[in-house]
């Protein structure tokens, strides 16, 4: 579980961030999408991260 959390939040603002390109290109709105959903993406990935934790914690009893 170590090894994959440091990849939730990239892969999240890397996807949200592709996507908010591709708007931005579609839309001629310039970096507008990108860096919203880029934030978005990244605090998606971080409660991502939490949210497995808070799991581990109580499969393991809080030890």
């Amino acid at each position: 579980m170590a090894m994959e959390l440091p990849f939730i939040p990239l892969l999240a603002v890397v996807i949200a961030g592709g996507l908010g390109y591709v708007l931005d290109a579609r839309v001629h709105t310039s970096p507008l999408f990108t860096i919203v959903l880029g934030l978005l993406g990244f605090v998606a990935g971080i409660r991502e991260i939490l949210r497995r934790l808070s799991k581990e914690e109580k499969r393991n009893g809080g030890k």
